[in-house]
């Protein structure tokens, strides 16, 4: 019950950094999907699940899926 909301939080602490840097550059920032780009870090979310896991062929399959899921656990724990 914690962890979604802390997620969705950076998710949109991502994008008034994104927002802020663009302004420092004086360019455009992330503005594409939705108003005002609100709807920019549903996005990012949406393409990080959706791409292609490329396993190694040399690789343990077990520990190349688990490692990262081992890590995220240890964080949240640690």
């Amino acid at each position: 019950m914690l962890v979604v909301p802390v997620l969705i939080a950076v998710a949109y602490f991502t994008l008034l950094e994104r927002k802020f840097l663009s302004a420092i550059q004086r360019r455009s920032g992330p503005n594409v999907v939705g108003v005002y780009g609100l709807l920019t870090p549903l996005a990012d979310g949406m393409k990080l699940l959706l791409k292609e896991t490329i396993i190694p062929s040399s690789a343990n399959k077990f520990l190349f899926v688990l490692a990262p899921v081992l890590t995220f656990v240890f964080a949240l724990l640690g």
